[in-house]
């Protein structure tokens, strides 16, 4: 191996990953390569990122036709690798991609970081898979120029590039020992990463913890552990699928330890409001909220309730938890409206006992009122509920029940939308909400997002605020996205999500 060079590298290896990356456009496909990234990255490192650089047949087509619909590029590759030359040219060094880098160049390149100091991820390096080992040294040689801080040098067939040369060393000590390819939690991770990505990224969200001193805020401590979550040894990994008209994102983690992945909610998500610009739904909520208030009632809330204190309270006023939340099944949440003053939503609960939902907004309405709380009205009609109003709120807040359902609304249009599962226009009737279901395939799908819908009510809201310039160049590629959509699932251990942004055709 040649030494490692200090340098100004002209261009930057993260120039040349990217013009690598877009360079399926240009036909690009490789003929081997030599050994994975991820064997020069410390063994605990706590961020990862792996691209593949020259994509092959579909997934290159994929890239080339969003690039297109989303920023009108007709050859991708060729327009990075152009502004890539061109840059070269500025900086008084041509260079000539088809002939300096491409015949060298492999399948694959990675970055790593080292360490987390609680803040950012420091210590970085880039590794670049390649065919030639000697060609890749000629072009080191070539265009280094010598300068104090980064280093770029081949350790193996890989092309590194790092920050530093202490990075460079770790680099180097990895390769000949053991490295992040060699966890156990990594290759788990990664053998969760979803077939024909372009990228994904590994996270050690444990690591991360670890190296930031370990502390979690009491609030924190209790949300996680109320929420059934254990994050000292967890990780995640993310990933990227181009398709020709939308873009897939793809996670596992075991972030949720043992708890069993909650079911398929899409029945309640399919049937709320079709007018929805966004609607989210989550199955078997009144076991998640159990388990959070046992933990609550169990640990307290420090400075405001007492171990034991949250459920004896709430039956000394006759309300019995453990009854309410057994009742509950699903959960869903809708929002509609395209202006800040028709804008109104609601948060929709399932139940199995249609008496128990009637009895418990029944009882807390009464609470409320007993205890004084000012705005708490009565409802009228087929619905069982109360209203409360208050001068921050330009609509009341309705908690009604109806069936077998509660609704917490904003306003009462919203309310009476909620309650009544049959009848009105639905989700399961929107064109969109159709394709975007279908696109998910067999993953159960959680939640939805109207892209011109939502593009509307931003475009209504967000003029003559501080974040107008930011919407406007925004703008027009917000405008190609007709949906997105997530869906949760397992695969083996983990726990899975699916986000897929479609666009306008």
């Amino acid at each position: 191996m040649a030494g490692p060079v200090s340098t100004r590298f002209v261009p930057t290896l993260a120039a040349v990953a990217l013009a690598a990356l877009a360079i399926a456009g240009c036909g690009g496909g490789g003929d081997g390569s030599g050994s994975a990234p991820a064997t020069v990255a410390p063994p605990h490192s706590p961020l990862f990122l792996e691209a593949v650089i020259k994509p092959e047949a579909e997934l290159g087509e994929n890239v080339e036709a969003l690039a297109e619909k989303i920023a009108g590029i007709e050859n991708v590759g060729e327009f990075v690798v152009e502004e890539l030359e061109k840059s070269a040219l500025d900086n008084g060094k041509p260079l000539d991609f088809s002939k300096e880098i491409e015949p060298w160049l492999g399948e694959k390149a990675g970055m790593f970081f080292q360490s987390y100091d609680g803040e950012d991820f420091k210590g970085y390096g880039i590794a670049v898979e390649t065919t030639d080992s000697g060609a890749a040294q000629e072009f080191i040689d070539d265009r280094a120029e010598p300068e104090e801080g980064e280093v770029v040098g081949m350790i193996g067939d890989l092309l590194v590039f790092a920050e530093s040369e202490a990075v460079f060393k770790q680099a180097e000590e990895a390769s000949d020992g053991e490295s992040l390819a060699d966890q156990d939690s990594f290759t788990t991770a990664m053998d969760a990463a979803v077939d024909g990505s372009l990228a994904d990224v590994f996270v050690d969200i444990g690591g991360v913890l670890r190296e930031s001193g370990g502390v979690i805020e009491p609030d924190t401590k209790l949300f996680l552990e109320s929420s059934g979550i254990e994050p000292k040894g967890a990780i995640a990994v993310a990933s990227l699928v181009p398709g020709s008209d939308q873009i897939e994102l793809d996670f596992a983690t075991d972030l949720n330890g043992d708890r069993p992945v909650p079911g398929d909610a899409a029945q309640l998500l399919s049937s709320l409001p079709g007018g929805s610009f966004a609607a989210f739904a989550a199955s078997e909520f009144g076991r998640q909220l159990s388990e959070s208030i046992d933990s609550i009632d169990r640990h307290g809330i420090p400075g405001e309730l007492e171990p034991g204190e949250l459920k004896k309270a709430m039956a000394a006023a006759g309300i019995d938890l453990d009854k309410i939340t057994a009742s509950i099944a699903d959960v869903g949440v809708f929002a509609q409206g395209n202006t800040k003053k028709n804008l109104t939503g609601a948060v929709v609960l399932t139940t199995t006992d249609s008496k128990e939902a009637t009895n418990t907004v029944a009882n807390i309405g009464l609470l409320l009122r007993a205890s004084g709380t000012p705005g708490v009205t009565a409802l009228s009609g087929k619905a069982t509920g109360f209203s409360v109003r208050s001068r921050d709120l330009e609509k009341p807040i309705v908690v009604a029940a109806q069936g077998n359902r509660i609704a917490i609304s904003y306003g009462p249009a919203a309310s009476a939308q909620a309650l009544i599962a049959e009848g009105g226009a639905t989700l399961a009737s929107n064109p969109e909400f159709k394709e975007a279901k279908a696109s998910l395939g067999d993953t159960a799908m959680t939640g939805f997002v109207d892209g011109p819908a939502a593009l509307a009510l931003a475009g209504n809201i967000l003029p003559g605020t501080d974040k107008a310039e930011d919407f406007e160049a925004a703008k027009p590629y917000l405008e190609k996205i007709a949906f997105a959509t997530i869906g949760a699932g397992s695969s083996g251990e983990l726990a899975t999500a699916k986000m897929i942004i479609g666009l306008a055709k």
